[in-house]
């Protein structure tokens, strides 16, 4: 009975594996992706789709209420392989410390109030590579910074976060990794 079955499993794997290796179909998103309510899952479909229509969702999430639960720090799907690696490591040298970033990078904020996104400007330096300059109003208070996007694969991800000083999380979270004997 067992021998009949590795047949059915491995065309089962191949034919799973060849509909995700199917370069086309990885970068459509399903026509119902656009209806998603602002959340993860948005987020999540709209990533192949575009540096602009990532950032919008990435924003929809704080003007659509309260967030989702977010994965922990160092294993977020929005975030690049560098940016987890680098709150990953800021997380495990905080030790009994807080860590360099103790808030939300996406909105630089611990406190979310009335969000809304008041302004957006994708420059694409190149395919894998881009930058988004926004402007939101949290509760009140006005925030300007620019998030670098990197693409990884099909998904368009999170690389840093520079503020309006023109400060990187990126760098100050490394320095301070460094600091910490990291």
């Amino acid at each position: 009975m067992r021998r009949a079955l590795v047949p059915v499993v491995l065309t089962a794997v191949v034919l799973a594996g060849s509909a995700c290796s199917d370069g086309e179909a990885a970068k459509t998103a399903p026509p119902e992706a656009a209806a998603l309510p602002p959340g993860r899952p948005a987020i999540y479909a709209a990533q192949p789709e575009g540096p602009e229509p990532f950032v919008r969702a990435l924003y929809a999430v704080y003007a659509g209420g309260p967030k989702d639960v977010t994965p922990p720090r160092g294993q977020d799907p929005i975030f690049s392989r560098q940016m987890n690696a680098v709150m990953g490591a800021d997380i495990r040298l905080a030790k009994d410390e807080a860590p360099e970033i103790d808030f939300d990078p996406i909105c630089g904020c611990q406190d979310q109030g009335v969000f809304t996104l008041d302004s957006l400007a994708i420059t694409q330096s190149g395919v894998n590579a881009a930058e988004a300059a926004v402007a939101f109003t949290n509760d009140g208070g006005i925030t300007r910074q620019t998030l670098k996007l990197v693409r990884e694969g099909v998904n368009w991800k999170v690389e840093d976060v520079v503020g309006a000083d023109g400060v990187s999380l990126q760098a100050t979270t490394l320095e301070s990794i460094v600091k910490r004997g990291g």
